[in-house]
């Protein structure tokens, strides 16, 4: 006991890690921007850029994931029961007739009501158990470790937006540092440490930039298409049987499930989506439920 809890925690301990190389990269283009290259005219746009970034990482790392309300958890009576069976068809059909009372469209490969038995609870539509946050993520889309941050339901907004205020940051920076690399290739720029923060600044933002284009285009087509990751690689299955295209309500209404309905919030990072319902996406239509 006492050595899986140290394991724990030294898991917990370097999943920091990508996290403080991120932090550590932007800090020290921050530094060679401002202090040692000091190009006056275009601060203002760059710390608009840097804020923004900086903003929707916070967000993006600290928003905690979104788990299952209360009424998906089993009641003491129906947990009791269901632990005591030992038919395996028996507790299938205990889930069932608990699941008639939730709205709950989606099952199994099997065809089963989906039950996660570490936390105990009936899964909703989209809901996923992370084994690294070791619970169930509403709407889970993948656990990334750039952020050491399930991205579901309650950050998905912010994940997009650090994806494109960071392709922007790199952009600007890119494009600004471009004609001073060009007077270091010439031999026009004197000698000092600027030579080597002009050198790997660009190199750094082009580097970035390149991997995050190809992930945030990902990401736009999944948003297009109302999947997550997961359902890329894996169709949910519904009543009757696997369909990619289940949670797709159109491309508005499906920009509107991850950016909230007012549009002039849609690129500040702040919670826009309905919090006190269970959305619940099906056959290109939305049920609410209360």
């Amino acid at each position: 006991m006492a050595l899986s809890r140290a394991l724990r925690c030294c898991q917990r301990i370097f999943s920091w890690i990508p996290v403080i190389i991120i932090s550590s990269v932007v800090l020290w283009s921050y530094y060679a921007y401002v202090f040692e290259l000091c190009f006056v005219v275009y601060l203002l746009i760059f710390h608009v850029c840097f804020i923004m970034f900086c903003w929707t990482y916070w967000k993006a790392i600290f928003t905690p994931p979104a788990t299952p309300s209360k009424k998906f958890h089993l009641s003491y009576s129906d947990k009791e029961r269901y632990e005591l069976e030992e038919r395996p068809d028996v507790q299938k059909q205990i889930l069932a007739d608990i699941a008639k009372k939730l709205p709950i469209f989606t099952r199994a490969q099997s065809g089963a009501i989906r039950f996660c038995d570490r936390c105990q609870v009936i899964k909703p539509d989209r809901c996923h158990h992370c084994s690294v946050c070791e619970t169930c993520i509403l709407k889970m889309d993948h656990h990334c470790p750039w952020v050491n941050n399930c991205v579901g339901f309650s950050n998905y907004k912010f994940f997009l937006l650090f994806l494109s205020y960071s392709m922007i940051y790199c952009v600007f920076v890119a494009s600004t540092v471009f004609q001073y690399f060009l007077k270091f290739w010439v031999g026009d720029l004197p000698n000092g440490p600027a030579k080597f923060h002009v050198l790997f600044l660009l190199f750094v933002a082009l580097m970035f930039f390149v991997s995050l284009m190809f992930l945030f285009g990902y990401h736009c087509w999944l948003v297009a298409k109302n999947r997550s990751t997961l359902e890329a690689f894996s169709a949910p299955v519904f009543q009757n049987g696997p369909d990619r295209n289940g949670f797709n309500v159109g491309l508005s209404r499906n920009l509107q499930q991850v950016f909230g309905e007012d549009r002039k919030l849609w690129f500040i990072p702040v919670f826009t989506r309905k919090k006190n319902k269970n959305c619940v996406c099906f056959y290109n239509r939305v049920l609410e439920f209360n």
